[in-house]
């Protein structure tokens, strides 16, 4: 326990004294705040004018060093249709549909996969006659499983 008077720390207001502790007249200061800002600013607007420069520089040195076509490919490229040049400028197929240098829609081609599929799901047909496989409509499939249900797997060789 404490042998002081309580209240023997505080002034004639009854306000707490401490000599160890003094407060700040702000808690801000608003000067180095805007200080900060504005170097903010004039960095990212240097590194700006760095990176056009960098670009600059390296288009610049792209340009000087793309190389002309050879006399051989100069000789080539000259006997071609504009259909074969204009096939030189995009990549090998595949390609993805439906970007340039592509011919096909890809809209009409899937419509031609949905219908092929639905044409194969619907068809009779014999797969290998002799054996007695054949392929019939997925639906009628379905009922004759429903009808008989599949045939149960063979229990599995229990090893020693």
């Amino acid at each position: 326990m404490s042998t002081e008077k309580h209240g023997a720390a505080h002034d004639a207001s009854g306000l707490p004294t401490n000599p160890d502790v003094t407060f700040e007249s702000s808690d801000v200061e608003v000067g180095s705040i805007y200080w900060y800002l504005f170097a903010l600013g004039v960095a990212v607007a240097l590194s700006l004018f760095l990176c056009v420069y960098i670009f600059r520089f390296t288009a610049n040195l792209m340009q000087k060093s793309n190389t002309p076509p050879t006399a051989a490919m100069q000789q080539m490229t000259d006997k071609m249709t504009p259909e074969e040049k204009q096939a030189m400028d995009y990549p090998s197929e595949p390609r993805l549909q439906g970007v340039p240098g592509h011919s096909n829609d890809p809209q009409e081609d899937l419509r031609q996969k949905i219908a092929a599929d639905k044409k194969a799901n619907e068809s009779l047909a014999w797969i290998d006659r002799n054996a007695g496989l054949a392929q019939i409509p997925v639906e009628d499939a379905m009922k004759i499983i429903a009808e008989k249900g599949l045939a149960g797997a063979p229990p599995a060789e229990k090893k020693p």
